[in-house]
């Protein structure tokens, strides 16, 4: 943008003809693809793999906005696989509370361009409430390779401490990293069940190997992207899922009644290896407050997050063949797709299809912000929430609200149920309404409406 057009910062405008520059946008000529993950990445330079997002000169042409300072004892949140659909969405997020980020992302599943848009929305968000940048910072490695650990050795510093069992001085880490959020597992239902080693070596092998690094570099403030799924068959019970369905240590709870009841782990009807990667990966996580009470640890179950931030900037564009509800609507309104199959019409529903929460993508966003608050004040040890509407929608319904947005007819096919599914999947949101303090605010009229809106405009630019 040029500094005659600083007192304007035009959304759409920006979007369409003002890309950054390639020096900002890539350090590395590789793009990793979903089956060739660079597990030995080399050590971290000055000048690879890193970059601010965007640098000083870039902003002061971009309307004279500011950038939050930073000499070394600033602090961080890490999200990893942050340019990814829910990713990219609470990146943004964070930006817009004031919150310095560190994104982690391979591109297996992602493009670069993300990064330009959340920062551009990120940039506007500043320019209009007149606040600093904060600093957003972009790793193009893989989660497991050798490289994580140099980048989080460029953020921590070295201490001495004393080991409390020996008591002698050793050498400790404090970090500049004060949370990490962790996005970066497959999360395909079908492809997990034809690829099971694949989902576990990254999801559970990925998350233990993340964990004994950050333990080593004394961050132990953890947000980890679960799913409905662990709930495995008890989702079919008609009634919605409380946080304590599903426990990995006993716990004691109140019932309806007030009563004081103990609640002994158990688990039921997995029915997928990417639903069994998630219960793992919460168990793992459990086990690993319980020994060390310095951990901070959130597992927020997702049930379906749908819909976009209302710029119509992101939305969601894997780079795989999509397998979610709204992605496969998207490629028939766009003509990618001639028509919409729509698995189990025999379902026990009001009409037939299968019922699910969804949520809008910001509200789930908002809803890690939360998490990292609560970690940070009153956390402590291992806990789950719901992050759902605690409203059922049926498949159908759900597609009349985007026709409805779209003013067109989708084209159906009823077709077999997929292996996997269940016929029912609703949030209780209690727990996280008492707890974090958050609740939706967002509808599915709304979340129909951005999804359009982004549809509409990536047609325009296209």
């Amino acid at each position: 943008m040029s500094s005659t057009s600083s007192s304007r910062f035009d959304l759409g405008d920006h979007v369409q003809d003002q890309d950054l520059s390639e020096e900002y946008l890539t350090s590395s000529s590789r793009d990793y693809s979903a089956g060739s993950s660079p597990l030995t990445t080399p050590a971290l330079s000055d000048n690879e793999f890193d970059f601010d997002v965007p640098s000083e000169n870039v902003l002061a042409e971009e309307g004279s906005i500011r950038l939050a300072p930073a000499d070394g004892s600033e602090k961080y949140i890490m999200v990893i696989g942050g340019l990814g659909y829910i990713g990219s969405h609470t990146t943004l997020e964070l930006l817009r509370e004031g919150h310095n980020v560190i994104v982690v992302d391979n591109l297996s599943n992602s493009y670069k361009t993300v990064l330009k848009n959340v920062k551009m929305l990120a940039a506007h968000h500043c320019k209009v409430n007149n606040v600093a940048m904060p600093r957003l910072r972009f790793f193009r490695i893989d989660y497991r390779s050798k490289a994580m650990s140099s980048l989080l050795e460029r953020y921590s510093k070295p201490v001495m401490a004393v080991d409390a069992t020996s008591g002698r001085q050793v050498v400790s880490y404090q970090s500049q990293i004060a949370g990490v959020i962790h996005f970066a597992a497959y999360k395909s239902v079908i492809e997990s069940i034809a690829q099971p080693l694949r989902y576990y070596r990254n999801n559970v092998c990925g998350l233990v190997n993340l964990l004994q690094e950050l333990e080593r570099f004394n961050i132990r403030n953890f947000i980890f992207s679960s799913s409905a799924t662990v709930y495995g068959s008890k989702a079919n019970a008609g009634k919605p899922l409380k946080e304590e369905d599903l426990v990995h240590h006993q716990v004691k709870t109140q019932n309806e009644a007030g009563e004081t009841t103990i609640v002994e782990p158990t688990i039921e009807g997995l029915s997928c290896p990417y639903a069994r990667t998630k219960y793992f990966g919460e168990a793992i996580l459990a086990d690993v407050a319980e020994a060390d009470p310095d951990w901070r640890i959130v597992a927020l179950r997702y049930f379906n997050p749908v819909g976009c931030d209302p710029s119509g900037v992101l939305g969601e564009s894997p780079r795989g063949e999509p397998t979610n509800l709204f992605p496969v609507l998207t490629q028939v309104l766009k003509g990618d797709r001639s028509n919409l199959n729509v698995f189990g019409s025999d379902w026990p529903t009001r009409d037939g299809t299968a019922i699910r929460d969804f949520i809008h993508v910001l509200d789930v966003a908002r809803g890690h912000i939360a998490a990292l608050n609560w970690n940070s004040k009153k956390g402590n040890g291992f806990s789950t929430f719901n992050l759902g509407s605690g409203t059922g929608t049926t498949v159908l319904e759900a597609v009349r609200s985007l026709e409805q947005a779209a003013g067109r007819e989708i084209p159906l096919s009823l077709v077999d149920r997929r292996p996997g599914d269940v016929g029912t999947c609703v949030a209780s949101t209690e727990r996280a309404a008492k707890e974090l303090g958050w609740t939706t605010r967002e509808s599915i009229t709304k979340c129909a409406a951005d999804l359009w809106n982004y549809v509409s405009k990536v047609a325009l630019r296209s």
